[in-house]
């Protein structure tokens, strides 16, 4: 037999072999056909998960950075150039412990929050890209990172089947934060305290809220005849609430909430709520990133229970009334614009009303001339709660109790205009 013949079979021997029986093939093996598991770190920056989970539909997204394959921490700083540099640091964990990638990236100065949301989304789906390859699901990336509609999905061999979660999407939250100032003649104390119980799919959404607070004020002055005062102030709250909401199709959704509170500052001793409604978006759902456009409809019924006797003598008394909302929304490359408008009565007597609108536009005009505007504004012919005995200064002055307003307003605008290089990519956080 030819000696070099010889030499090439025990070549391809110790292939075949290598190939199927080494430790690390096998562990490779493993890690076949499993979702990568991420979690973004969002902490130092502010981040559209929505946006990112929804363009971003092969890999699963963890609350726990432990659990996750791959930690991905988003961190943001001014350049000199008016503009911010990006930082996506991949920390790869479990398998992937030995590989760690920096992607960093600078938007424009007059760049809209769509530019950058969609710039952000571009360097994520390149610093994932290695990682999903080495899972062995290399084949389902795309250039969009997102599955077409209408495709089939055949649990057995789709790979972006849904991974199933222990905790089945239930999140729990729980805070507690408490303040103290004080200056010689002006002592503040306040605690407050939540915890929240939310589980949100594509088909249902619900949530339990648990919140309460106590806030004290004590306030010390002499007169003018020396003679010391103190004023104490306390007002105390609490809050309970439970809403669910369900998905009907790709433009209607229906739900209701329930809720229970108790207000010292608003004359509330003790209130039941039940509201339910529809709602309809012109726009599919789905298109909530870029647009949408809602009209919905609500009932209503609350069980007052007041400290002090109302204006129209009631110390208790059961209320049904209903309500309209409707909000606009469009973020485009040209910036972003947000209208909304709602109003509630009350059945027993319509002149109880309340009508509320809201403005946000933030547009870019031309180059560097942007103009930004916030207005709310309030008409108020619903304080049924406000106590009959006429507020007196010190309350006034120190915001003891909710006073009687026929209306609220509040604006917010500006013009900005920027001019000059538009290169300049240094950061310098000396002094920042």
């Amino acid at each position: 037999m030819d000696p070099l013949y010889k030499l090439m079979r025990k070549y391809i021997y110790f292939l075949l072999f290598v190939h199927f029986f080494t430790p690390a093939q096998a562990q490779n093996n493993n890690s076949q056909n499993q979702r990568l598991k991420v979690f973004i770190d969002c902490s130092n920056t502010y981040c559209d998960r929505n946006f990112i989970q929804t363009e971003i539909n092969i890999v699963d997204f963890y609350l726990d950075s432990k659990a996750a394959d791959v930690h991905v921490l988003i961190t943001e700083i001014s350049t000199g150039g008016g503009g911010d540099q990006y930082q996506l640091i991949f920390f790869g964990q479990n398998q992937f412990r030995q590989i760690t990638d920096t992607l960093r990236f600078n938007t424009d100065p007059n760049a809209t929050e769509f530019e950058e949301r969609d710039m952000l989304l571009k360097y994520l789906k390149l610093g994932l890209t290695p990682y999903i390859v080495k899972t062995g699901l290399g084949k389902d990336i795309q250039i969009e990172m997102k599955r077409k509609e209408g495709e089939k999905q055949d649990a057995r061999s789709d790979s972006s089947f849904t991974t199933k979660d222990p905790w089945n999407y239930w999140v729990f939250r729980t805070n507690v934060n408490g303040h103290i100032s004080a200056e010689e003649s002006i002592k503040q104390f306040g605690l407050n305290s939540e915890f929240s119980v939310n589980r949100v799919t594509e088909e249902i959404k619900t949530v339990f809220q648990i919140n309460g607070g106590k806030n004290k004020s004590v306030y010390e002055a002499e007169d003018s005849n020396g003679v010391k005062q103190k004023e104490i102030i306390k007002n105390d709250n609490y809050n309970f609430e439970h809403y669910l909401i369900l998905s009907i199709n790709d433009h209607w959704s229906y739900g209701y909430e329930i809720g229970f509170s108790h207000s010292t500052f608003s004359n509330n001793k003790h209130r039941a709520l039940f509201r339910t409604g529809i709602e309809f978006d012109i726009f599919p759902y789905k298109e909530v990133n870029t647009k949408f456009f809602t009209l919905a409809y609500i009932v209503d019924v609350r069980r007052n229970v007041y400290i002090d006797t109302t204006l129209y003598d009631k110390t208790k008394e059961t209320l049904f009334g209903h309500g309209f909302e409707s909000n606009l929304s469009f973020k485009q490359k040209w910036g972003t614009s947000e209208f909304g408008i709602e109003y509630h009565n009350y059945f027993h007597n319509w002149k109880f009303f309340s009508l509320g609108m809201h403005v946000e536009l933030d547009i870019r005009i031309t180059g560097g001339l942007s103009f930004n505007i916030f207005t709310f504004a309030e008409l108020t012919r619903d304080q049924l709660f406000l106590p009959r005995e006429t507020a007196d200064l010190q309350e006034v002055l120190s915001r003891r109790r909710q006073l009687a307003s026929g209306y609220n307003i509040f604006t917010h605008f500006g013009l900005n205009y920027r001019f000059g290089s538009k290169l300049n990519n240094f950061v310098n956080p000396r002094f920042d």
